[in-house]
């Protein structure tokens, strides 16, 4: 029988020491990463496990055979041990734990606050406030917006910007359709605006019945007045509103703000699919797919039979996802949740949870629905990777590249962007994994260049990336786009740093810049290669460097406009022109440099006295 693997007698004789007590363990490897977090009702007992058992030739082994160090947290309950191991999960990204990537940019409804006497209603995603009344979050940002819709149809609340609503002079085109009630041009009072969007509120909060019933009795007064004008707007504000119920089937008070979770696994993935009910209306859907499904699985099975990968799956998301986004009463799931993580949510939200695994009714039509797309969004899932997959064997044959773990490659492409030499910036894209990884793109700010010199601008990004690099952390192939100049300045490059030339490729474009006729260029003497119109190899290069591209136009987009505001800000003040702007930017770097120097930086310009210094001191601060 083959050893347990050594480990530093610190890290043994801490886990002796461990008490019997609920808690969280990490782990962490030699380099400092964190390999995983977990939770335990027994922080002896559960840690020992790792360490007292073989676990030779499964994936607990390999994690256990890279540990060098623990850190441990005792807290007073398996709830809080709960909470606080997927906090750390959220933070950490450990290397065996599933992982959810943090993508809960929700957008809200949003309505003035209070201190507009005609409040706007608009579409908001970032932090929320108390100054004005939000509603959500909404799965999408097509839901936020079909719900404006609904309500200007039935509320006619004002979404025009601030300054065009105090310039308006007349009425605009939403008044003529019936979507505004023109409160810009006050052709509605303030008071008759306010119930509007009292109404407006309680509808978004699923008191839809009792809105009704005020505005028929309003509109019964009316007509009991001989009001007919007025009753009139009434009825047709209660006729819209009838339409809107029958159309969007608003549900029962208990069922308000419910979330719907499926999960379903296949093929290594995963998917997890929420919906969302709110105000008592189903609001659409959104899916999730996590990351090391199967290695957090091994992983759990050490607490005894190997679980299955649904509900731990399930547990993982709703542990996560409800960490920074309020929970609702009710959650409707596919498979049965934990009383422990119930528990936990209740204490984190403030108010009861419950967790319905086997529903009824509406809910099980809910629920039926939200498996489905489940289904199907991981079914498109794994088509896209299964594509992405054989455009990557496709480059790897069509580049005989000696690679014998298609997951393994990485490709690096770079890419230079500039207004007429303004701004310039390279940018540097990552594919790694079939797939883009965002979170290690790079931006360069070229400096020192002739302005407009792409050339030099590609020299100074190589560089910079790979000056200091060891051969063993350089990717497989180095992607230019351009043609034999671009790959020539890369060349002289790597030639200078003694690196491989053969994984430099250019994409060079093809006759007429045509879309599907680009060619490859190497740097180490071989032919261009034109891999064909429909060939997946050229559909992954193009891939990449388009994404390079949008990467190095967007980085040198917002830095031409911060330079520009910086700009004129500078020409605003009295004195300085465009030369004198120039020379400024060009001495300090920028208008952040301009505004941080003093009086004597100042007047070393060339043109700047002593006198136009102060001014510029002044108005930059």
């Amino acid at each position: 029988m083959s050893q347990a693997p050594a480990h530093p007698p610190e890290l043994l004789a801490q886990v002796a020491s461990l008490p019997a007590l609920p808690g969280v363990y990490r782990y962490f490897d030699a380099e400092g990463g964190v390999l995983y977090v977990g939770k335990a009702r027994d922080l002896k007992k559960r840690v020992s496990s790792y360490f007292q058992k073989n676990h030779d030739g499964t994936r607990i082994g390999h994690m256990v055979s890279k540990i060098v160090r623990m850190e441990t947290t005792v807290v007073r309950s398996e709830a809080e041990a709960l909470l606080l191991e997927n906090n750390l999960i959220k933070a950490l990204s450990p290397r065996f734990n599933i992982l959810f990537r943090d993508d809960k940019s929700y957008p809200y409804l949003k309505i003035g606050g209070p201190s507009s006497a005609f409040p706007r209603m608009t579409y908001y995603r970032g932090a929320i406030d108390r100054k004005h009344r939000y509603f959500g979050p909404y799965p999408s940002a097509w839901a936020v917006k079909e719900s404006i819709q609904l309500l200007q149809k039935v509320f006619r609340l004002r979404t025009c910007e601030d300054t065009v609503f105090t310039n308006r002079t007349r009425p605009c085109l939403l008044y003529q359709i019936k979507r505004c009630s023109g409160p810009c041009v006050e052709l509605v009072s303030a008071d008759d605006y306010a119930r509007d969007v009292a109404h407006a509120e309680s509808f978004l909060q699923g008191q839809a019945g009792e809105v009704m019933a005020d505005l028929e009795a309003r509109m019964m007064a009316h007509a009991d007045k001989l009001e007919f004008e007025q009753a009139a707007e009434l009825r047709n504000q209660v006729s819209a509103l009838s339409r809107v119920l029958h159309q969007q089937s608003v549900e029962t008070a208990d069922d308000r703000d419910v979330d719907i979770l499926a999960v379903r696994v296949q093929g290594g993935r995963a998917c997890v699919n929420l919906a969302m009910v709110r105000g008592g209306r189903h609001l659409g859907d959104r899916p999730y797919f996590p990351s090391h499904v199967d290695d957090a699985q091994a992983m759990r099975a050490i607490d005894g039979p190997q679980l299955e990968p649904e509900p731990l799956v399930l547990e993982a998301f709703i542990a996560q996802h409800y960490i920074d986004i309020a929970v609702p009463p009710v959650l409707v799931t596919s498979h049965p949740v934990s009383r422990a993580l119930v528990q936990a949510l209740s204490q984190q939200a403030g108010h009861k949870v419950v967790a319905v695994h086997q529903p009824h009714e509406r809910r099980r039509a809910w629920l039926e629905m939200c498996e489905k797309n489940a289904a199907l969004q991981l079914a498109r899932l794994l088509a896209e990777e299964g594509s992405q997959q054989a455009r990557t064997r496709a480059l790897v044959e069509a580049l005989d590249l000696a690679v014998a773990d298609l997951e393994a490659l990485r490709i690096e492409c770079f890419d230079i962007s500039h207004t007429s030499g303004e701004a310039t910036q390279g940018s540097c894209v990552v594919f790694h994994h079939h797939k883009m990884q965002a979170a290690q793109y790079r931006r360069y700010n070229i400096v020192d260049i002739t302005p407009g010199d792409d050339y030099a601008a590609m020299r100074q990004v190589l560089t910079r990336r790979y000056g200091k690099i060891e051969d063993g952390g350089m990717p497989d192939v180095v992607l230019v786009d351009g043609g034999k100049g671009q790959v020539s300045m890369a060349r002289e490059v790597f030639a200078e740093l003694g690196l491989d030339l053969s994984r430099i490729v250019g994409v060079e474009k093809g006759e007429g810049r045509k879309v599907g006729l680009e060619e490859l260029v190497f740097a180490d003497g071989r032919e261009k290669v034109y891999l064909g119109r429909d060939s997946a190899a050229l559909m992954l290069v193009a891939q990449i460097r388009d994404e390079a591209h949008r990467f190095a136009i967007t980085g040198m987009r917002a830095r031409r406009d911060k330079v520009r505001v910086g700009g004129s800000r500078l020409e605003e003040i009295p004195g300085i022109g465009a030369k004198k702007r120039a020379r400024l930017l060009q001495r300090f770097g920028g208008i952040r440099g301009v505004a941080d120097a003093s009086v004597e930086d100042l007047v070393t310009v060339e043109g700047i006295s002593h006198a136009l210094a102060e001014t510029i001191y002044r108005a930059l601060r």
